[in-house]
């Protein structure tokens, strides 16, 4: 037991000298690797140091060498900037001493000038001189004074300059009425030129040809029936006589006249005749014609480049087509209106817009003027203004006949147009005799009143002016004489649209100085 201690603490004491041992060693070792590291890191602060040392001076050679270049280039150019300056200088003091010879130069004319002013001072005194005895010898022999002289030189300057003023104004008038004739009428042959449309014969009537003359009994129906439907539904007259397969449609309506005849021959073509059939005919052909219309209308407007127009406008220049006047068609007069003036107005320089599109719509009144009093410048003024249109566009429709004074000029085209191709030969179907006839009688009428100097119809007997004696026809007289020569012409005469009567009384009084 006692062996077993002492072994024990002999282990103890060994493992303490032991473990003593190690740590010295340890120790020992820890410090040697500390100088070590601390060797290391001195020498490699010491490279660090040595380099930085070396890069410093490298850096400062380099900025010094730096340096040395910036300074030789600075130098250099100071070198180039004082040769610069010094070129300048002597520039500078070249044109300094131009300046002083031009100065001795300037100075040397002055003198001179001023010599030669003295000369002319004294020569004007002389001359001054010279002039003031000539004018008292003229004085002298024309006993004229100063004053007198120059008024009656004034006077007869004055004369000489007006004459040779109106004469001037007088060649310069012709010279433009000249000028303005021939220009007038190579426009309006230009315009002519390119526009040449065809028109149709005036009628009253249409005919429908039959498959044979048995179809005119199934016309007529038991009884009469079916032509009493067909002329109640449409409103015109069917007269079936003896002419060979065919059926005479007469009606002063074209647009009655034109549903009635395109119902007619659906109804043939059908086969099938009675009240029932002819009234869904009738409703069939007016749609048909309604269609037509509107394409008529919409081609009008392509026709001629109108755009922006209300679609009922267009619907009733499409009614156009149905209409004539004076065997002329007014659809394609219209067109033909509207495309001379837009011609004339380009030759003009003037806007061409509005002016195609009040020829296209000059007329448009005349698509009414069956349903709706009044003339058919007055129709379609009115139209227009609801449809809230152009007022250049209204006034030159107004104007186209001079109800009204033009406030354009391309409504002073527009009356040219119209009067163009109405005038045009072959446009209207009145012959001559019967259009100078129906022009004297209106003047025959006027003339036949008590009081009536001279009458004259014009407007191509659209207006008839009268001139009545002033001291046989009072102011108050003038009403009732109108009046009543309008009632004889519409009861005596027969005519298209409405004609204007015109009573002008004038009072002159004449006398002469003697």
């Amino acid at each position: 037991m006692q062996n077993i201690i002492i072994n024990i603490a002999i282990f103890l004491i060994s493992a303490i000298i032991f473990s003593f041992v190690g740590y010295t060693m340890r120790k020992r070792i820890a410090e040697s690797k500390l100088r070590i590291a601390e060797e290391e890191a001195k020498r490699i602060i010491d490279s660090a140091v040595k380099e930085a040392e070396n890069r410093k001076k490298e850096e400062i050679f380099k900025a010094k060498e730096e340096i040395m270049n910036s300074r030789k280039e600075l130098d250099e150019e100071i070198k180039e900037r004082r040769s610069e300056v010094q070129l300048q200088e002597r520039r500078i003091l070249q044109k300094e001493e131009n300046l002083e010879n031009k100065l001795e130069q300037l100075e040397q004319r002055e003198i001179n000038l001023q010599k030669k002013d003295n000369e002319i001072e004294s020569k004007r005194t002389e001359i001054e001189e010279i002039i003031k005895k000539e004018q008292e010898e003229l004085q002298r022999i024309s006993k004229l004074s100063v004053e007198e002289a120059k008024q009656y030189l004034l006077s007869e300057v004055e004369k000489s300059i007006v004459t040779e003023k109106a004469e001037v104004i007088r060649r310069l008038d012709e010279e433009a009425k000249e000028k303005a004739q021939k220009n007038a009428k190579e426009i309006i042959g230009y315009a002519i030129q390119k526009c040449a449309a065809d028109h149709t014969s005036e009628t009253t009537v249409s005919i429908v040809s039959l498959p044979s003359d048995d179809m005119k009994g199934r016309i007529i129906g038991r009884e009469g029936r079916n032509i009493r439907t067909l002329e109640t539904l449409t409103g015109i007259d069917l007269i079936i006589d003896d002419t060979p397969e065919a059926v005479v449609i007469s009606g002063f309506d074209p647009l009655r006249r034109e549903v009635a005849k395109i119902a007619l021959e659906k109804l043939i073509d059908d086969g099938r005749i009675h009240p029932a059939k002819i009234e869904e005919m009738v409703e069939k052909a007016k749609e048909e014609v309604s269609a037509i219309i509107k394409e008529e209308g919409e081609r009008a407007v392509m026709e001629t480049g109108v755009i922006g127009l209300h679609p009922d406008l267009v619907k009733l220049i499409g009614k156009l087509k149905y209409r004539t006047s004076y065997g002329q068609n007014v659809l394609n007069h219209s067109i033909e209106v509207s495309n001379l003036a837009r011609i004339m107005a380009d030759e003009l320089g003037l806007d061409t817009k509005v002016a195609r599109r009040a020829g296209l719509l000059h007329d448009i009144g005349k698509a009414l003027d069956h349903d709706m009093e009044g003339t058919h410048v007055e129709i379609g003024v009115e139209i227009l203004k609801k449809y809230k249109e152009n007022p250049v566009v209204i006034n030159a429709v107004e104007a186209h006949h001079e109800d009204v004074e033009p406030q354009s000029i391309e409504a002073v085209l527009i009356q040219a147009a119209d009067a163009i191709s109405a005038s045009r030969p072959g446009a209207r179907r009145e012959t001559l005799e019967n259009y100078i006839k129906r022009l004297q009688n209106l003047e025959g009428i006027a003339d036949s009143f008590d009081g009536v100097e001279k009458s004259f119809a014009i407007q191509a007997g659209r207006e008839i002016r009268v001139l009545v004696k002033p001291e046989k026809i009072s102011d108050d007289q003038m009403v009732v004489l109108s009046r009543d020569i309008a009632r004889k012409i519409e009861d005596e005469m027969e005519y298209p649209g409405q004609i204007k009567v015109n009573v002008i009384r004038e009072s002159r009084v004449v006398d002469f100085a003697k």
